[in-house]
């Protein structure tokens, strides 16, 4: 497995791949990595000849209030998990060959980017979409491979990708999760054994409400009444919601829906959607 730290240095590897007459496809992440990460090493095998994974902890998505410097970083046991997965490269670049001392390029995102995750993180999708893309062009790989667990951050990386004609195709995969319905997360480590026994309620508060909206009760009274429920096991819900999966905009069929969440369980803030 190749490791490479520069733009420079990843395209010249990309350039080798293509002279070969092989396809990539990339996997960006931000460390800390769990069997969620690596199965989207799995689902991007099946979109090319070559996988190349990223690890970079992206300091533009987060705000001054955020866990930035307490993000867990672990590159050598990714690097291990990630080699025996089969990757075939990782690009693990400094904040500096990302974003430069005199840098001052940034993306405002609208559309699927409004509502939901930026009505409580404002900030948050101007920074996912810089940085990603700025990954998928120094990459140049012909897929790429994002988790559903983040699905309004998949919709919004569609979105960016199409408007800026960046020749790349994004691809989800569905959300990895624990026996009991906990989806998998970075930030789950965060989590004390009290809150670990209670997190699986927020997935239970999602398909609760998607069943009672299938059973044909207005979505905002199932809305109401799964937050409910979830303060009930001692969340912070900053929002549970019934969606068009496609645009994120009030629902329009059964079959096109989404129901979303994302709620504090002590200091951690977890987040969880499932398909109506």
């Amino acid at each position: 497995m190749h490791i490479v730290r520069t733009v420079k240095d990843l395209r010249a590897l990309q350039s080798g791949l293509k002279a070969q007459g092989r396809t990539s496809a990339l996997v960006p992440t931000m460390g800390a990595l769990h069997a969620g990460h690596l199965a989207l090493v799995a689902a991007a095998k099946g979109h090319a000849d070559a996988v190349i994974a990223t690890i970079f902890v992206n300091p533009t998505q987060f705000a001054a209030h955020e866990d930035l410097g307490t993000y867990p970083r672990q590159e050598a046991a990714d690097l291990e998990a990630l080699d025996a997965a089969g990757v075939d490269a990782v690009f693990a670049p400094s904040v500096d060959e990302i974003y430069g001392p005199d840098d001052a390029t940034r993306i405002v995102m609208a559309g699927p980017a409004a509502g939901l995750e930026a009505a409580f993180r404002p900030h948050f999708f101007g920074g996912v979409a810089t940085v990603v893309s700025r990954l998928l062009l120094a990459a140049g790989c012909e897929a790429a491979v994002f988790g559903e667990k983040d699905y309004q951050q998949l919709l919004v990386i569609k979105r960016m990708v199409a408007d800026l004609k960046i020749p790349t195709a994004i691809h989800g995969a569905p959300t990895v999760r624990e026996d009991d319905g906990l989806a998998l997360s970075s930030r789950n480590a965060y989590l004390s054994a009290e809150e670990r026994a209670t997190a699986p309620a927020l997935n239970q508060a999602l398909r609760a409400c998607a069943a009672a909206v299938r059973g044909g009760l207005e979505p905002d009274v199932a809305e109401a009444q799964a937050v409910e429920t979830l303060q009930s096991a001692g969340f912070a819900p900053d929002y549970l919601a019934v969606r068009d999966a496609d645009t994120l905009g009030p629902l329009t069929a059964m079959d096109r829906g989404r129901v979303l969440a994302a709620a504090t369980l002590g200091r951690t803030r977890l987040i969880d959607n499932i398909a109506l």
